[in-house]
């Protein structure tokens, strides 16, 4: 019996659909595109613009150069955040790269119950900072948390008041946030480890290569992508922390937790002066691009390079 073959649609009348279904498309990504050019890009340039200007309760339209860049930078609070955010960020991202890293490999020996633990460790990113932040309050607070439950065991001299020691206090908020964070970069380590070819793990135990000199030598350079993404992942975060300061310290004791985010949450609704709080703003804005740049032209270089071959 001969075969019967059903006629499909004519190329013309492809060529014809198509146009419409691109149209379509770009219809329903309108509304999107709109909301970015004018809410986010809008309110960027209106940022910048005030940060140009001599704004103190309501907007001006004058234009005074840098010279609200010039008293940022000679303002002793903003100075001291900007040391502290220094502090938090190389703790906290060396802190959360160490411990995700361990997490994904002792994750990645395929141990039992894997998926609950994997869970548990990722739990806590799924968390708001503010969550996080009244939690490990509680349990640093010498009179209700860790400190008064070791006393009552019969540790009478046993001392942890890290949340009211100025000179501790940042410690508590970086072990707060790396206990938050770091799940994300063990998640992010986990999928690069599963990526790497078992036969490489084969062949290094015929040759005698011990385990560590194995994720060492060879295992970690293959992860030099998961962890560029982790570390900018991390970067922002450590540019934009605000909550978890919020809700442990309110920048205290004094302002020996302050951070430039609630430097420019304070400046700009409490002391009612936007053309700071904007001049602020816009170097935080500036760091981030800092941060993303290069990983975006790392990542470009690296496109074009796998498209070659």
């Amino acid at each position: 019996m001969a075969s019967t073959t059903l006629p499909g649609p004519s190329p013309r009348a492809a060529s014809v659909r198509r146009p419409w279904r691109s149209l379509g498309a770009q219809i329903a990504l309108l509304p999107m595109a709109l909301t970015v050019l004018f809410v986010y890009v809008g309110t960027l340039l209106w940022s910048m613009r005030i940060s140009v200007s001599s704004s103190k309760v309501f907007p001006r339209d004058d234009f005074i150069g840098l010279t609200q860049y010039q008293r940022l930078f000679e303002t002793e609070r903003w100075n001291i955040s900007l040391n502290h955010l220094v502090i938090f960020g190389v703790l906290f991202i060396g802190a959360c790269l160490i411990l995700g890293f361990l997490l994904a490999v002792f994750l990645d020996q395929r141990v039992r119950g894997e998926d609950v633990l994997r869970t548990i460790f990722l739990y806590p990113y799924a968390m708001s900072f503010v969550a996080t932040g009244l939690v490990w309050q509680w349990m640093l607070n010498p009179q209700l948390g860790i400190q008064a439950t070791v006393r009552a065991m019969g540790f009478p001299d046993f001392k942890f008041d890290w949340i009211v020691d100025q000179n501790m206090v940042l410690y508590t908020i970086v072990i707060a946030a790396v206990w938050q964070a770091s799940g994300l970069v063990m998640a992010v380590l986990l999928a690069g480890l599963r990526g790497v070819d078992e036969s490489l793990w084969h062949a290094a135990r015929i040759d005698g290569v011990p385990r560590w000199r194995y994720y060492a030598s060879i295992v970690m350079p293959q992860l030099a992508p998961a962890f560029g993404t982790s570390f900018v992942l991390l970067s922002v975060g450590v540019v934009k922390v605000f909550d978890v300061v919020v809700a442990m310290t309110q920048g205290g004791p004094g302002d020996a937790s302050e951070v430039p985010a609630k430097f420019i949450y304070d400046y700009l609704f409490n002391r009612a002066n936007i053309g700071l709080a904007s001049a602020a703003s816009t170097v935080m804005l500036l760091t981030v691009l800092a941060l993303l740049l290069p990983w975006w032209y790392a990542r470009a270089l690296q496109a074009k390079k796998e498209a070659k071959r």
